[in-house]
């Protein structure tokens, strides 16, 4: 669990009730009361599993490493889970794009995605939330001997990447456009390696994301420390399960 307290020491900023969640993840206290079965779900889920989606390429928070699944975002999921009456093995993880989440929820394809989903008015509008159960920000990722990028009002003539679908490339796009070049990828995986290759000056999505990056680059990479927007994670479920929601946030302020 090293890289969550790493990772949670670059990201303070966390609701009150996040933080007995947290401890309660670290020590696998499970207080989560039972929550309303899900479509997929019945009194008895001795017979049946639940599909949660995850990001893959996200150190610290989603990623698939040597056909396990590891990070805050999948430790939550579990913890959520547990309560649904799942163990983990009968947990299917699915993938889950910046780009696809909304459609995978309205098509049925997952039962519930915990993957740094930012809850946003427009999303709203296509699926449903629990949380948020994490505040992060917007932040940029550079090289290690970039000393020209520190903060936002840097980026005149930069180029920049960012994922499709995500909340940060549609600030880029809605207050940075006249600024910068905005490269964006199906993944964080290859904006790390635009990065690497000198092909953009910067990564930008939320600086918890970053974080893990940065860990991963072995000191590569690194973050540069003034996010300028924030972001409230929370857990996505079909539109309407309002009865869901509402017990998965009374859990959540416990």
């Amino acid at each position: 669990m090293k890289y969550l307290h790493n990772i949670a020491l670059k990201c303070k900023r966390c609701r009150l009730g996040f933080r007995h969640t947290y401890r309660a993840i670290l020590s696998m206290v499970c207080v989560l009361c039972c929550v309303f079965p899900l479509s997929a779900c019945s009194s008895d889920n001795r017979s049946n599993v639940i599909r949660i989606g995850i990001k893959f390429d996200q150190p610290g928070l989603g990623f698939k490493k040597s056909g396990t699944y590891v990070g805050f975002d999948v430790d939550v999921a579990k913890y959520v889970a547990k309560k649904l009456g799942y163990s983990e093995d009968r947990i299917v993880w699915k993938e889950s794009p910046s780009k696809q989440r909304e459609a995978m929820l309205q098509n049925g394809d997952v039962d519930m995605i915990v993957a740094t989903y930012s809850i946003t008015d427009a999303r709203k509008n296509a699926v449903s939330f629990a949380g948020p159960y994490f505040i992060a920000g917007q932040d940029l990722l550079v090289r290690k001997d970039e000393h020209k990028v520190s903060g936002p009002d840097d980026l005149d003539g930069k180029r920049l990447c960012s994922v499709t679908g995500s909340t940060s490339a549609i600030v880029i796009k809605e207050k940075y456009s006249s600024k910068v070049q905005l490269m964006q990828q199906p993944g964080y995986a290859e904006c790390a390696t635009a990065l690497f290759s000198g092909i953009v000056d910067a990564v930008t999505t939320d600086d918890i994301i970053l974080a893990g990056l940065a860990t991963a680059s072995r000191g590569r990479l690194k973050l540069v420390g003034k996010p300028f927007t924030e972001e409230h994670y929370g857990i996505g479920i079909k539109k309407g399960n309002t009865k869901l929601a509402k017990r998965i946030n009374a859990a959540l302020k416990d």
